[in-house]
Formats: C-alpha cells, sequence, structure tokens
C-alpha cells in the first residue's frame, strides 16, 4: 500500500471512483495485523485504488470523518465516504466489503 497525503485521498474522493483510505498508528499492535490483512486485499482487488496514512499526520481527515479509533477503513465511492470500519475481522470480511463497493 501506497502512503498517501491529505491531497491524494482529496484527489480519490474528487474523481468519484471507488478508493479506500487505511487509517492507522505507527505503535498500534492492532494496527500492524490489519495492515497485514489490507496488503493481503489490496493484491486481491488491484482495480481499487488502495492508500493508506498515519494518522498523527493528517489530522484533518481524522477531524472531518469523525474518526473515533484506529485501525480504520474510509470506503469513498461516488465523491464521498460510504463506509468507515473499526473491526477488521478478516481476510475475506475486507475483501467482500471493498469487492462490493467496486461491482
Amino acid at each position: 500500500m501506497e502512503e498517501w497525503s491529505k491531497e491524494q485521498w482529496d484527489t480519490a474522493v474528487q474523481s468519484g471512483e471507488k478508493a479506500a483510505f487505511y487509517l492507522y498508528t505507527p505503535m498500534c499492535g492492532t494496527c500492524a495485523v490489519a495492515s497485514k490483512m489490507m496488503t493481503i486485499v489490496e493484491q486481491l482487488l488491484p482495480q481499487l485504488q488502495v492508500g493508506k496514512a498515519n494518522i498523527n499526520f493528517i489530522e484533518h481527515i481524522a477531524f472531518d470523518n469523525k474518526i473515533e479509533s484506529v485501525p480504520c477503513l474510509l470506503v469513498c465511492d461516488g465523491g464521498k465516504v460510504t463506509e468507515k470500519v473499526y473491526a477488521f475481522q478478516s481476510v475475506p470480511f475486507l475483501y467482500e466489503l471493498l469487492k462490493k463497493s467496486i461491482d
């Protein structure tokens, strides 16, 4: 997954295409597990734009989207955030969630 800046996320949202933005903190153990799951899902869905960012450096996105905790996955479609996921249950769960957003 590529590290995205606020501008890259804004571009993905404004494009109207489906995209996912994974937010984490480096010292979070749950985030480390979620990162591994997201890496697998990204490889299974190469047509989906997926980025990640350390939430400590993009506080505007956290504030604008009312992020409550990390890890967090923002899914956008049609120029707006349509899903906000905090429970990264499993790779199949994430795969199905993101696959339905690109079908």
